[in-house]
């Protein structure tokens, strides 16, 4: 066990790696810093990778990391996108559970004890987080959220097929994670909605518990990853993809087939798995189709 109350500080790792991936994000940083200064679990190390930003963040996120030793700052040369990021902070950290912390979210202050505590006391837990609220640019709750991934199914294929059906927005990625396990997976992808590829192969690598208490606050606001245009979003995940076909159906059913071929499972749960993928594909080929089609055009467009 690891009580915030009785850990003390040592020159070894801290137990909790936070990581911060920001861009432009002067104007919810500040909050969301404090928010996670304040957490009642003290032994953890905050990352900030700052993306460029062309604004107030460096200034922002150098103010905190002289007032606290917990923070640092790295600062990129140039705009490497979201997912290069998202990555970035990650390879950074050395803690033994990591959390990728969004700049503009809120997290209550028992969010890490909770988590912590979970994850000390069920190894088969690779994942815990706690309920969501959404809150709006002002910091308002506009709505409850219902993540239903509580994944306690002991055939991974089970719980890959629960998150399927339940995932709707991503809460889930941002509680705390086993490093090791993050690990062993690509991470974050330069691909639309890579972070519900990565809570799909996580499942086939133990369990989500989800706490029941509301101790984390999405917000909602116009510059907002899910406000941004398709035809944009691929470029925000890596500007070195700016015009490129999104093939998005085709590519996380490529990327599910390479986790579980990843992950280590038997050959029975490994065969259960492709077969639902191969279903999978079948309901989606409308999808596959049309995106096939897009890129067929696309390529024509291109040669005349």
């Amino acid at each position: 066990m690891h009580p915030a109350h009785t850990r003390e500080f040592t020159a070894r790792p801290p137990l909790v790696s936070i990581g911060l991936p920001v861009r432009n994000g002067e104007r919810y940083l500040g909050e969301a810093l404090e928010a996670l200064l304040a957490q009642t679990f003290q032994d953890f190390e905050l990352i900030i990778s700052d993306n460029a930003s062309d604004d107030r963040t460096e200034h922002i996120a150098r103010f905190y990391a002289a007032r606290d030793p917990r923070v640092r700052y790295v600062r990129n040369a140039a705009n490497l996108g979201l997912a290069r990021n998202y990555r970035q902070v990650f390879e950074l950290a050395s803690g033994e559970y990591f959390k990728w912390a969004p700049y503009d979210d809120l997290c209550d202050p028992e969010l890490l004890a909770r988590c912590v505590e979970v994850l000390d006391r069920h190894p088969s837990v690779v994942l815990a987080y706690a309920r969501s609220l959404i809150i709006d640019e002002e910091g308002r709750v506009t709505a409850p959220y219902e993540d239903n991934l509580h994944l306690q199914a002991a055939s991974a294929c089970d719980r890959f097929k629960d998150l399927y059906r339940n995932l709707r927005l991503c809460h889930a990625l941002y509680g705390l994670i086993r490093t090791d396990v993050l690990r062993r997976t690509p991470l974050i992808g330069s691909y639309l909605a890579s972070d519900v590829v990565l809570l799909a192969e996580l499942t086939l690598y133990g369990t989500f518990w989800e706490i029941p208490q509301f101790l984390y606050r999405r917000r909602i606001h116009p510059a907002s990853s899910n406000n941004i245009e398709i035809g944009q979003l691929l470029e925000f995940y890596d500007p070195r993809r700016k015009g490129q076909i999104a093939l998005r159906e085709w590519r996380h059913s490529w990327e599910y087939f390479r986790a579980m071929c990843r992950a280590p499972l038997g050959s029975a749960e490994k065969a259960r798995l492709f077969l639902f993928l191969l279903r999978f594909g079948f309901w989606n080929r409308r999808q596959l189709t049309a995106e096939l089609s897009l890129l067929l055009r696309h390529a024509m467009l291109r040669r005349s």
